[in-house]
C-alpha cells in the first residue's frame, strides 16, 4: 500500500496515540466485528494478559467450544499475538466449517497476520447473497481498506448499515476508512455518529480524539481522550500528537526549501 507523507504521518500518529493509552491493540483493526472485541478492547496490558490466560484455560479444556475459541483468539489478536490467534481460529474452522462467526474470525485473523488476499477470499466464501451477514460485510470492508481499495470498502460498510443502521462498529470502520485517506472531516462525522451508540467502545472514542487532534483542535481532543483514560495519559497522547504534526510541518518546510534550491 502506498502512502504520501501526510498519510504516513496519519497512520503513525494513530498507532502512537493508541499505544500511549497503555492498551494493547491490534493495529490492523478499523473497528469491531465480533462481540468478544468489546470484552477486550478496554483492557490494560496486564488485564489483557490475565484475560488471555483465562480464555486459554477454557480453550484447553474444550478446544471444540466456539465461544472459548473465538474469545481466546480475539484476545490473542488484540495483544498482537497474531500467529497464535490464527492457529486457534484454524482449529475452530475444522470444528465449525460452516459457521459464519468462525469464518469471519478466520478472515480477521488472516488479515491481522498480513494475508489480506486469502482473508478476503475466506470472508467472501462465508457470505450468502440471499441472507447477507452485516459483520461479514463490515469485515470485508476492513480488509479492502487495508488493500488500499477504500471506495470498495465503503460500499460494503454502506451495505452493512442498510442491515444495521447506526451500528457503532460499522460507523467506526467507515470513519477510519476516511481517516486512512486523510478526509478528516468525514472521518470525524462517522466517528461522532459511532460514539452515540450504546455499544461503542473505548477504541471508537480514542479514534475520534485522534481525528479531532489531527485537525488541530488539541484541547477538544484531550477532553475526548480524558473520558477514556487518565488525564495524564490523555495529555501525553495529545502532546505526542502535537509533536508529530510539528515534525511533519518541519519536514514539509524542508521539502519546499529544497525545491527552491533546485
Amino acid at each position: 500500500m502506498l502512502f504520501d507523507l501526510r498519510q504516513k504521518s496519519t497512520i503513525m500518529a494513530m498507532t502512537a496515540v493508541l499505544v500511549l493509552s497503555a492498551c494493547a491493540v491490534d493495529r490492523t483493526r478499523t473497528g469491531s466485528i465480533s462481540d468478544s472485541d468489546q470484552a477486550v478492547s478496554n483492557l490494560s496490558v496486564d488485564q489483557l494478559n490475565r484475560t488471555i490466560a483465562t480464555y486459554g484455560k477454557q480453550y484447553e479444556r474444550n478446544p471444540k467450544s466456539k465461544k472459548a475459541g473465538l474469545a481466546y483468539a480475539d484476545a490473542l489478536r488484540t495483544a498482537g499475538r497474531t500467529d497464535q490467534a490464527l492457529a486457534v481460529v484454524q482449529q475452530m474452522v475444522i470444528y465449525h466449517p460452516q459457521d459464519n462467526d468462525v469464518l469471519a474470525a478466520y478472515g480477521k485473523a488472516l488479515a491481522s497476520n498480513g494475508d489480506l488476499v486469502k482473508a478476503l477470499e475466506v470472508i467472501q466464501r462465508a457470505q450468502r447473497d440471499d441472507r447477507p451477514d452485516w459483520r461479514l460485510l463490515s469485515a470485508q470492508g476492513a480488509v479492502l481498506d487495508q488493500l488500499d481499495r477504500p471506495e470498495e470498502a465503503r460500499n460494503y460498510y454502506r451495505k452493512a448499515l442498510q442491515i444495521v443502521p447506526n451500528e457503532p462498529s460499522v460507523l467506526s470502520n467507515m470513519g477510519m476508512s476516511y481517516l486512512l485517506t486523510n478526509d478528516l472531516p468525514s472521518a470525524e462525522q462517522y466517528l461522532r455518529q459511532a460514539i452515540q451508540g450504546r455499544s461503542a467502545d473505548s477504541r471508537v472514542r480514542q479514534n475520534l480524539a485522534l481525528v479531532v487532534g489531527l485537525q488541530g483542535r488539541f484541547e477538544e481532543a484531550e477532553k475526548i481522550a480524558a473520558a477514556e483514560m487518565s488525564p495524564t495519559d490523555a495529555r501525553a497522547n495529545i502532546a505526542y500528537l502535537r509533536q508529530m504534526l510539528s515534525q511533519q510541518n518541519a519536514w514539509n518546510q524542508l521539502k519546499e526549501e529544497d525545491k527552491k534550491v533546485n
